[in-house]
């Protein structure tokens, strides 16, 4: 099954999102933090990270930049979601090595078709 690590600190959003998910047939683990984040990263290799800007401590765009430059992580897609979601913080996450940036409220189709695409590849 494919596993997507979701790390967002937003309670009602992260059940948006694993309902999504799991009604995609994904499996879903979740996290609150970057921190929390490369715990898992260093137990389990998800196949996609599904990621907010707004974190605590650590932003989501400095977490897809360590995951995107560290061998062991850089090949996992990285999909960006977040009410951050201007021309600029699109261009900024594309830099960074986001697959994909997605604007909240995210919509159900499109994130399902994102993540497929992505996990497909």
């Amino acid at each position: 099954m494919t596993t997507i690590l979701l790390v967002e600190d937003s309670l009602t959003e992260t059940e948006v999102l694993t309902r999504y998910l799991k009604q995609a047939g994904l499996a879903v683990i979740s996290v609150v933090s970057c921190e929390e984040a490369r715990i898992k990263l260093s137990l389990k290799r998800p196949d996609l990270v599904v990621l907010d800007v707004i974190l605590p401590g650590q932003s989501g765009f400095e977490l897809c930049r360590e995951l995107k430059t560290q061998a062991s992580t850089s090949q996992i897609p990285i999909v960006i979601c977040s009410t951050k979601a201007t021309d600029v913080d699109k261009m900024w996450g594309a830099m960074l090595g986001a697959d994909a940036y997605l604007r909240k409220p995210v919509d159900q189709k499109e994130l399902t078709k994102t993540v497929l695409r992505l996990t497909a590849a």
